[in-house]
């Protein structure tokens, strides 16, 4: 049976270890020789990287790897944190005593 084998950051180190899969935490100059190696295990067979370790690798190389690799390589999204809209207190103030929303510029 094949592997799965997640590349992370290391401010996920123990996420997807929990769940029984092999994981790498490293750091973003180490990602390619990480992605490399894991391509290069005979029981991987489905390998995911964080988006964010990508920054530092060529889209062109990545693909390179695929091309030549027999297994699925999934670039996983990287978690974003939602935009927090502040709303000034005094426009809340405002829209709560006249009912109407009003911008102030």
């Amino acid at each position: 049976m094949k592997k799965i084998v997640f590349i992370t950051p290391k401010d996920a180190e123990y996420g997807f270890s929990l769940a029984g899969v092999t994981q790498y935490a490293v750091s973003e100059g180490d990602a390619e020789d990480t992605l490399k190696k894991a391509l290069g295990e005979p029981d991987a067979g489905v390998v995911v990287i964080d988006e964010r370790l990508t920054k530092g690798i060529n889209d062109e190389e990545i693909r390179e790897m695929e091309d030549k690799w027999y297994g699925v390589l999934l670039i996983l999204p990287a978690p974003e944190k939602p935009v927090v809209e502040m709303e000034d207190y005094a426009l809340r103030l405002i829209r709560r005593a006249i009912g109407y929303h009003v911008r102030l510029r």
